[in-house]
């Protein structure tokens, strides 16, 4: 049976938010592995108006059987009304990377 991974992509309002959620999915063994990405600007259609903010990136690695429970934990602490949950699959990279993501912490 092929393992298939995935990158998932959210963003949080603030630091210690984007810590809270990376540590949750590592430490749940929900992800390998989540990047922070410090202030980046995000422009963005919100009910009816163009919106810029500071936001902080993150960029959780995982294995595609994760999602739901990464989508869920995300909502869980998440201060957003609409939380961006984006999904991306990784069709190919390094055995060795891609192997210690399927492997239980």
């Amino acid at each position: 049976m092929k393992v298939y991974y995935q990158v998932v992509i959210t963003t949080c309002a603030t630091a210690e938010q984007a810590q809270a959620i990376a540590h949750a999915l590592v430490e749940e063994s929900l992800a390998a592995c989540v990047n922070i990405v410090p202030q980046i600007q995000s422009v963005y259609l919100w009910q009816g108006s163009v919106q810029s903010d500071a936001e902080y990136l993150l960029v959780i690695k995982s294995s595609a059987d994760n999602f739901t429970a990464i989508e869920t934990q995300i909502k869980a602490l998440h201060s957003y009304e609409l939380p961006e949950i984006i999904a991306v699959p990784i069709i190919d990279g390094s055995a060795e990377y891609l192997a210690w993501l399927s492997t239980p912490k």
